[in-house]
């Protein structure tokens, strides 16, 4: 039955006897943990740079 609706709700099954009823959000819960920075995240300078640099590109035109 691998593959099928039936086979993953026996695995659900099988699972929660197993490790216990909260076995998928204890999963969930370790693998938000383990996420690390990425992006600006992982280099707060550059993003304040990276903003700067924008905001004086504004596309807006200046009232006179």
């Amino acid at each position: 039955m691998s593959g099928t609706r039936a086979g993953g709700l026996q695995t659900v099954k099988t699972n929660k006897e197993k490790y216990g009823e909260d076995f998928y959000r204890n999963i969930g819960r370790i693998g938000g943990k383990v996420k690390g920075p990425k992006g600006f995240a992982a280099n707060i300078e550059l993003a304040r740079k990276a903003g700067a640099k924008g905001g004086r590109i504004s596309k807006r035109t200046t009232k006179v």
